[in-house]
Formats: C-alpha cells, structure tokens, sequence
C-alpha cells in the first residue's frame, strides 16, 4: 500500500539491534521463559514472496531499501507452518508476521497464546482493508479483535493532483493510457507484487483518499450480480449466463454497463473513471470467481459449462481461482 507498514517493522528491527548491545541487567527485563523480546524473528507468507524479487532472500524489503536478517527470517505457507518455526526459535521473543492477513484464521489464536504463555511479541504489518474498503477477511477481523494496539499508517494520496491523507488501497488498471479501476466483484486476492503492470489483466495498487478511491460495480453486484447467481444456484442457470455471455462478447451492452451509466448520469459530478472498468479484459471470468470462489453459488458443475459454453479464458480464470484457495482443473 506504501503506507510505511513493513518499513516501520524494519525500524523495530534496527532498534532490536541496539538493544542486543544492551548488558545483563536490562536482558532482565526482556526475557520471559527463555525467549528475548530483544531477539526478532521477521516471518513472510508464502503467498506474497514474488515481492521485491531483485533483493536477497533473506531481506526485509519495503520500497525504500531492507535489512538483511540473516537465519532470522522464514516464509511459512500458514498458522502450522509459523507455529513449527516458533517451536524450533524458542529464543525469538518479538515475531514480525509480514502481510498477516493473508493467513488462515487460527493464526489469531496461535499468536494470542503464544503471547500469553510466553510473553511473545506479534507485530503483524498488514492491511486491516481491502480494495473494497471493507475489512480485508476474517483473519484480519479476529487480528483486530484479539489485538492490543493498533497503529493505523497512511500515506498521501497517490492521486497526480491531490496530497490529502489516504487510507485506502486502490487497485486499478491500465488499458493504453486509461486508468481503469478495479470492479467491486473483482477477484479479492490477486497474488502478485508491487511492479507497475501496463497488461490488463494485471493489476495495479497504490493508496487513494475518499474523493480518489473509484470503485465502481457494487450495486451492480448486490443488485443484480449476486442476484442472478442465487438463481443459478437454485438450478436455473440461463439469466445469468445471458448476463456472462454479454460481460464477454458485449461489455457495453450488459446490464453492468446500464448500471454504471445510470449512476454516473444521476451523480452530481460525473466522472469517466467509473465507464473505464469496462475496458478491462475478462469481465465474465471475474464476476464467475466472484460468485464461485466468494459466494458459494456456483456448483463446480456449473462453472465448467459457464466456461466451455462462453468459450472463457481457462487461464487467467484457473489463476484467480487458485489465488482465491478455490483451485480448479480447467
């Protein structure tokens, strides 16, 4: 998001080092059970290790340089996966869990009884919102509960002609020169990093304020989207197939291209942005992860005739699939 979040890690990371210089007396204090709060263990998901790939494996990068950590660094798929690298550094008092969101929900847990028995400090960088402004997932919602601070970082506008606070991860695309931004049914989690794309297909993030942070689709999606997949989950697929075969041959002519004129016409500052999210590729392929991968609608059944009925692109649907733990042989 560029907020500072895994660089303010690295900050705990370079004062632990002072602090090691320290003698007996404050290593007192800092001991409970064996593990040194002074001794910090930096630990990234799996899932986000295509980030920063110029810089060495044992780095805690961030956009404005990194540290080396040396053995002091791990990339753990899930909650069992840190709770193994935990039990082999007894030591390890303070855990950095870079992008802790991204984890499976036990990880709340894990970390609230580790920190209890043990005196273990989490620091856990990661986003509390997603794209759609709303809270990321449920693992983010249970960090949030069982935490005892939280320091929420913004970063200013990313907007050309604006310099107000943001606090809110845009994701958008480019088509040729057009800034396209992300639908609301768009897939949740789109595993990649923080490199400029000019593909379509890909997208990219900064951080936007309120009056900056386009996300056009959401009634669309409540309205009429999520609608047509309860339908097709009660047997009768045909409207929303219509809609499908519209979104992928005739994006203009969709009952989402409707939906975003008639707002944008009653809207007391029209703004173009919001008609751009229809030159973005694979829109079908989007809505379908939405309403498999998210909503439970979809039968597997289902979603292969979709695909082969509407001729779709197997790849980039099997991808978003996979990024949404809903993986698919397509």
């Amino acid at each position: 998001m560029g907020s500072g979040k895994t660089e303010f890690s690295a900050r705990i990371w370079r004062d632990s080092r002072v602090a090691l210089r320290k003698h007996a007396l404050p290593a007192e204090r800092t001991i409970t059970k064996g593990a040194d709060r002074r001794v910090i263990h930096f630990v990234r998901s799996a899932m986000d290790r295509a980030r920063f790939p110029e810089y060495p494996n044992d780095a805690l990068a961030f956009r404005g340089g990194y540290e080396r950590c040396g053995e002091d660094i791990s990339t753990v798929r899930d909650s069992f996966g840190l709770e193994a690298v935990i039990a082999s550094r007894p030591d390890a008092g303070t855990w950095i869990i870079d992008e802790a969101a991204f984890y499976d929900e036990r990880i709340a847990y894990l970390i609230r009884n580790e920190s209890l028995s043990r005196g273990i400090i989490f620091v856990c960088p990661t986003l509390v919102l997603n794209f759609r402004r709303e809270i990321f997932n449920q693992t983010a919602r249970l960090l949030l509960e069982e935490a005892t601070d939280v320091f929420p970082l913004t970063a200013y506008c990313e907007h050309p002609e604006c310099i107000d606070d943001s606090l809110y991860t845009y994701r958008y695309y480019r088509s040729g020169d057009m800034e396209c931004p992300a639908l609301y049914f768009d897939p949740l989690i789109i595993i990649g990093g923080d490199r400029d794309k000019n593909d379509p297909r890909e997208p990219n993030y900064c951080t936007r304020c309120d009056e900056h942070h386009y996300l056009p689709g959401k009634e669309y999606t409540y309205f009429t989207l999520k609608p047509l997949g309860e339908t097709a989950s009660r047997g009768e697929l045909k409207p929303l197939l219509a809609e499908l075969a519209a979104l992928n041959g005739d994006p203009q002519g969709s009952r989402l291209a409707a939906s975003l004129r008639r707002l944008n016409e009653d809207s007391a500052d029209p703004s173009h942005q919001s008609l751009n999210a229809l030159l973005v590729p694979c829109l079908a392929e989007r809505a379908i992860t939405y309403l498999y991968a998210e909503q439970n609608l979809l039968s597997l059944e289902q979603l292969l005739r979709l695909v082969s009925d509407l001729g779709l692109d197997r790849e980039y649907l099997a991808k978003r699939l996979a990024d949404n733990k809903r993986p698919v042989e397509l």
